[in-house]
């Protein structure tokens, strides 16, 4: 790698550009379409959340993902990476006032993936295996240094809707030419089940509050209803029931949270018949009944935005 264009290694001005954005914890997008920065100050338990097909990159620190009660540890050497829509727990594992957890996340674009595999003189993979939808891959100096000159572009605006996207279709050749290229290769595999099972989860996110008839939705993305239920469980750590109730309990959490719904109101909304047996699942997965839990949402958030104000 060339690295005469940087004043500084490619690592360091990713940190220096990262803490210079996003001053305080918490997660910021970037005027880059499908980047994003994060700031941590400390470590802490892991938190419910959705990773959508992306790359997360530590930039300084080191982050766990849990998915399926396995978990997926990254830092400056490694890189988190997502091939589908995956419901997950994120933990901080080491992070700082004085040396926050600093990073970034770059959503996929699965259009420039399939056109850059197309591209490629690279024999289509005979691998059968199914990979899982998550994984670890080696920072390279190569993704690295891509990541570096795409950061760098946040410093001219002007420039942003020409070089954003060559930098972001080379950081998906990156990508392809590292060692999580076969995960990526499989859900572009437009036959290949990884392929299938993203379609019925972008089924679910539009209908997730509609009763789930499993028969039927592998049928829609023409699969037997076994093979639908073992290549499901095997990418997203779930059985497809267990993807829609995340999908309902999240949603709920989102109406009452922001839009101030009740519990029963919410838990009609996106689906349930049973307002006690939603504040049941919901305990389950968020640790606490649903007005506890909201409550805490909204003190946290009032305390940041008071330190921030102070």
């Amino acid at each position: 790698m060339n690295t005469k264009h940087f004043p500084q290694s490619p690592l360091a001005l990713l940190v220096q550009s990262i803490a210079a954005r996003v001053a305080a914890p918490g997660d910021c997008p970037m005027p880059i379409p499908g980047l994003g920065f994060y700031r941590r100050e400390q470590p802490a338990a892991p938190v419910v959340c959705m990773v959508e097909p992306s790359v997360v990159l530590v930039a300084q620190g080191e982050k766990q993902l849990w998915v399926g009660g396995e978990g997926y540890t990254y830092d400056t050497s490694r890189f988190l990476v997502t091939s589908l829509d995956i419901p997950a727990n994120s933990q901080v594992l080491a992070a700082s006032p004085l040396a926050p957890c600093l990073g970034l996340t770059f959503k996929l674009d699965l259009r420039i993936l399939a056109e850059l595999i197309a591209q490629s003189d690279a024999p289509p993979t005979r691998e059968r295996a199914v990979l899982k939808g998550v994984g670890i891959g080696t920072v390279t100096e190569d993704i690295l240094a891509s990541f570096a000159r795409l950061v760098a572009v946040l410093d001219e605006p002007e420039a942003i809707p020409v070089l954003a996207p060559l930098i972001q279709r080379e950081i998906h050749y990156r990508l392809l030419k590292s060692d999580q290229s076969l995960r990526l290769r499989q859900i572009c595999s437009v036959d290949g089940p990884g392929y299938r099972i993203a379609k019925a989860l972008d089924w679910l996110k539009l209908n997730y509050g509609e009763p789930l008839r499993v028969d039927e939705l592998a049928a829609r993305v023409q699969m037997s209803a076994a093979t639908f239920h073992h290549h499901f469980r095997q990418l997203t750590a779930m059985s497809p029931l267990q993807y829609q109730k995340w999908l309902r309990l999240n949603e709920a959490r989102r109406l009452m949270l922001n839009e101030h719904q009740d519990v029963s109101r919410a838990a009609f909304q996106v689906g349930y018949e049973s307002p006690s047996q939603f504040s049941r699942e919901y305990s389950r997965l968020f640790g606490a009944a649903p007005k506890r839990d909201i409550a805490a949402l909204r003190g946290r958030a009032a305390f940041i935005d008071q330190s921030l104000s102070g």
